[in-house]
């Protein structure tokens, strides 16, 4: 079998994907479930949880709506090839390059067009200063470098899947059609 079958019901294939069979449903559901560093932390917090927060970080830092929602769907790719830690990438140029792929196919969807090397910059900042944030509160591991400036304060609480899943897919119909009009 050489595909996976996702919450919605579809058959979707991580190395080959349809964009047509990309699902904000699935993604939503599958985020809320999954757990932020590959469940080495010290409570349950979603990888769908980081994302709202670095969607917010972003609204607050003033940027654009298509950023913003660039930001919620920066990890989508990992509601369909699961979460690998940052050190295991490194060593896995294929697995990387599939989920570039998978990534600028989510991106060309809901955002109408890729990433420009100057977005996507901004949303990795956004995603690294959130990383900080997430290795002190989820670890209790601090960083010999400056913590960085965010504009919001953040709640590492541990919530529901179906409140962070309603809450993804509340952020996502805020943005997505303004957004797509931003740059196609």
């Amino acid at each position: 079998m050489s595909y996976i079958t996702t919450y919605t019901g579809k058959h979707f294939d991580p190395v080959y994907p349809e964009e047509d069979k990309i699902d904000i449903r699935d993604i939503a559901h599958a985020l809320s479930l999954t757990c932020r560093g590959n469940g080495h932390v010290k409570t349950f917090f979603s990888v769908g949880q980081h994302c709202i927060h670095c969607a917010l970080e972003a609204e607050a830092r003033g940027y654009s709506e298509r950023l913003i929602l660039a930001c919620l769907l920066h990890d989508a790719s990992e509601c369909y090839m699961s979460d690998v830690p940052r050190p295991i990438k490194g060593i896995l140029p294929e697995y990387k390059e599939t989920e570039e792929r998978l990534l600028e196919q989510v991106y060309h969807k809901f955002l109408g067009s890729t990433l420009t090397d100057e977005e996507e910059a901004l949303v990795k900042q956004i995603d690294n200063d959130m990383l900080y944030y997430d290795l002190l509160h989820l670890l209790n591991e601090a960083s010999e470098e400056e913590a960085p400036v965010m504009k919001t304060e953040f709640s590492y609480k541990v919530l529901p899947f179906e409140t962070v899943e309603e809450r993804y897919l509340e952020l996502f119909k805020q943005y997505c059609n303004s957004a797509i009009g931003e740059k196609k």
